[in-house]
């Protein structure tokens, strides 16, 4: 992250960021500037009618003596709190990439009514690192002015150390999105299940165990659902499980789990061409789970987690599975591979098993990019929620709604399970139809968490942004990590 954010009193700067409420009512600090200008900010408001004190919305002045000066919306008063706050951060950052003198500008929002400093200049602090994020590593002619140049942003407020402190206790937390961007953007010839591995295993630097599970050990486990779907690849499977244990010795855990399919062209169910490009990113389930293990250690986090991660590349090929195949998982069921192109089910029904049954957790939380279907019924704006388990469900919710990476709650009834019976095996690993896919997935999983607490989360259509967001550019979006770290930090640490 090159961006520097730095906290200090108030002092003479190049570039000022003010903020106007919706409405274009003035902050304290706003409103003493003004008086101080002998009503310039008033005035230049009343002239520009456009400039509501959106979010997102800015107006750049020069001052009667050449200050300049750069108005932001903060959006309504009476719905400040953290995820508004983020959002101005994330608005301030576009801004200010064009607008700053140098590289370089200064914020002065605080003091804003009913709210302790630290608390909203932290938050918007955090939201303009979120969005400040680029992927321009392999570019070598892309014009300077097409790059993000801010260097470096410095809030003034009377509480620097109060709030400086305060943004550093966010800051682990991006580090950890930042990670899960950075794996999900690299392309399939750079993160391979092998290079996926080891980015997992640089996490025992902060304090995670890791272990990998090379394809030797995996069938020697029984984990034939989960090699069957790499065995059409040249890239050897693995499994990693990473352990992070802040909390109480003895103390049962909480358990992530991700999909990482590397690539996946569908197997002999073969995708068609376009925009197959896109599936780079079938690991995303598996990169959010790294992320988190990332924030959670880098900001000593009193909880006992556990990681673990499936991976794959799913590739056509003279061993590769084919469709009609049965496979005897790891729970010793069989399963009737109708569609290789739905692997990635396959891959968490070996992992979720293992899970439940060494590490007796408190619950799991699998993510995965698991459907298409899910992305006709949510679009890019949640991720489908799935889950029998109410009390873990709500929380989960909440998270969601605390931190804007926002879930929605699918229906899991067992009248869908009978869809994916097969005539010859256990069960088959799709539906007998087209309605409904995201759902018989879930049902599909669920047959593999042994009663044990679960959700499923299904981020197909949130893990890639296809327009600039509010606190991600166009690409990866690393959600839920933020999601997941505010459940875990709310819910359960240091309980």
């Amino acid at each position: 992250m090159s961006l520097k954010i730095a906290f200090q009193k108030p002092s003479a700067q190049k570039v000022i960021c003010l903020g106007v409420y919706e409405g274009n009512e003035l902050p304290s600090v706003t409103e003493t500037w003004d008086k101080n200008l002998k009503g310039f900010l008033s005035k230049s408001l009343s002239l520009t009618p456009k400039f509501k004190g959106e979010i997102s919305q800015s107006l750049p002045l020069f001052t009667p003596d050449h200050q300049r000066l750069v108005l932001v919306g903060l959006g309504k008063k009476e719905e400040q709190r953290p995820g508004q706050w983020q959002k101005i951060g994330g608005a301030l950052s576009n801004i200010l990439n064009h607008m700053a003198f140098e590289g370089e500008a200064a914020v002065e929002i605080h003091s804003l009514k009913g709210h302790k400093n630290e608390h909203a200049t932290s938050n918007i602090a955090f939201g303009l690192l979120l969005k400040s994020w680029r992927f321009e590593h392999y570019f070598t002619k892309k014009k300077p002015e097409e790059l993000f140049t801010l260097k470096k942003v410095t809030f003034l407020t009377p509480s620097p150390q109060e709030d400086e402190k305060a943004f550093k206790a966010l800051y682990p937390i991006a580090e950890g999105a930042f990670l899960t961007r950075t794996v999900v953007t690299e392309p399939a010839n750079i993160i391979t299940p092998e290079a996926l591995a080891k980015v997992a295993l640089s996490l025992k630097k902060d304090g995670v165990k890791v272990e990998i599970l090379n394809e030797k050990e995996l069938k020697k486990l029984g984990m034939n659902a989960l090699l069957g779907v790499g065995q059409g690849s040249d890239e050897e499977s693995h499994l990693v499980v990473m352990k992070w244990e802040g909390g109480k010795k003895n103390e049962a855990p909480l358990a992530f789990v991700g999909k990482g399919v590397t690539f996946d062209t569908g197997g002999i169910s073969i995708k068609p061409s376009a925009n197959m490009e896109d599936m780079k990113y079938d690991m995303a389930g598996a990169g959010v789970v790294i992320g988190l293990m990332k924030a959670l250690a880098c900001r000593k986090a009193k909880v006992n987690v556990v990681g673990v991660v499936g991976l794959v590349e799913n590739m056509p090929s003279g061993l590769a599975q084919r469709p009609g195949d049965v496979v005897h998982s790891l729970s010793g069921q069989t399963i009737e591979v109708i569609n290789t192109d739905a692997e990635g089910r396959l891959v968490l029904a070996d992992a979720l098993w293992y899970t439940q049954s060494r590490f007796k957790p408190k619950f799991m939380v699998d993510l995965a990019t698991l459907t298409g279907a899910i992305i006709v019924s949510l679009g890019q704006e949640r991720a489908g929620l799935f889950s029998p388990d109410k009390a873990l469900s709500d929380q989960l919710l909440e998270a969601g709604e605390n931190t804007n990476e926002l879930l929605w709650s699918m229906p899991l009834d067992d009248v869908y399970d009978k869809d994916i019976n097969s005539e010859i095996a256990d069960m088959k690993n799709v539906g007998s139809g087209r309605g409904a896919g995201s759902t018989t997935a879930a049902k599909f999983l669920q047959r593999f968490t042994n009663s044990v607490p679960w959700a499923h989360l299904d981020i197909a259509g949130v893990t890639w942004a296809t327009k600039d967001r509010t606190l991600c550019a166009k690409g990866a979006t690393g959600f839920g990590v933020r999601l997941l770290n505010e459940f875990i930090e709310k819910n359960y640490e240091g309980k």
